[in-house]
């Protein structure tokens, strides 16, 4: 299926004007998708650059097409943005002055049908960010037992009916494995009580995003990720992070607290022991939403939450 890489750029102008772009600064897009918040930043540019890191194979080559006006500010780099550091520092870069960091599923990746994410159409099971990975939704719903279906659908979807869930996706693929993404939600449905089966939200919703943490590894040293890309900021660079539900946004505030509280140690010993350090500090104590107008025009920017750091001259007690 050749369909656009679209992706909405959720909150795009907050995002920019969070990390305070310099024409002359450097600048990373974790997760650069479609490439429109790294597009806003580059036009910013003139002797500046911005390096856009994604996973996806689709993402990097549609970022190319929407940066080619501006690919003298930009470097495209196809790894996992976990990799960060690596990345940066295999460019020749030591520092850079702004990370951002859109933690959303494109509307390519939700709405391709051949990617499997969605409950809305049909399509074998996959699920993958990066088509090269090995572990997909099937080998998940089809091979995983009943107890760790039942713990991923708990603990990543925060589904209270992850039990009755995993029971019925076992018990179906006894007869035939569940293939496609249709059956998938069908089989979540029927594990619903009546009354909750045409509830405002789709009753897959949270078992989708249960299974597609789990093949993509979403949250999987996510905390480290932050550290070590808020280790690369220069003083006074920030870091804009935009999840879309609470387990990642859980991740990113405690990482950004953690950072920021400095010493822990009982205020009645002469001196610090604990050895913590304030890194940076909270430019926004409580996240950034998206306001009705942009709701209005993109549903899924709804629970899109920003938190932005800034590093700190030096690190303080």
């Amino acid at each position: 299926m050749d369909m656009k890489f679209d992706h909405y750029s959720v909150m795009k102008e907050q995002c920019v004007e969070a990390l305070r772009v310099r024409e002359d600064g450097v600048y990373v897009d974790m997760t650069v998708g479609g490439g429109g918040h790294a597009l806003a930043i580059a036009e910013r540019l003139t002797s500046g650059t911005i390096i856009g890191i994604d996973r996806d194979a689709d993402a990097i080559r549609a970022a190319g097409e929407r940066l080619a006006g501006v690919s003298d500010r930009v470097i495209l780099v196809r790894e996992n943005y976990k990799n960060i550091k690596t990345v940066i520092r295999s460019l020749g870069f030591e520092k850079v002055d702004g990370i951002l960091c859109d933690m959303g599923v494109s509307s390519y990746q939700l709405d391709n049908s051949e990617r499997g994410f969605s409950y809305h159409r049909d399509a074998p099971l996959d699920m993958r960010m990066d088509r090269e990975a090995e572990l997909t939704a099937y080998t998940v719903v089809n091979g995983y037992s009943e107890q760790k279906l039942s713990e991923i659908i708990f603990r990543y979807g925060e589904e209270r009916n992850a039990r009755r869930i995993a029971a019925r996706i076992v018990s179906r693929r006894a007869v035939k494995p569940v293939e496609t993404t249709m059956e998938l939600a069908e089989i979540i449905k029927s594990a619903f009580p009546p009354a909750e089966r045409f509830a405002d939200k789709h009753p897959a919703k949270r078992t989708f995003q249960a299974i597609r943490i789990e093949v993509n590894g979403e949250l999987g040293d996510l905390g480290k990720a932050f550290e070590d890309a808020i280790d690369l900021l220069s003083p006074g660079g920030r870091i804009a992070v935009m999840s879309f539900h609470s387990l990642e946004d859980r991740i990113v505030k405690d990482t950004f607290r953690r950072l920021s509280q400095g010493c822990t140690c009982d205020k009645s010993l002469p001196v610090c022991v604990c050895g913590n350090r304030k890194i940076i500090k909270l430019v926004n104590r409580k996240p950034i939403l998206a306001d009705e107008g942009e709701i209005s025009r993109n549903r899924r920017s709804r629970p899109a939450k920003l938190r932005i750091g800034e590093k700190l001259q030096e690190a303080e007690k």
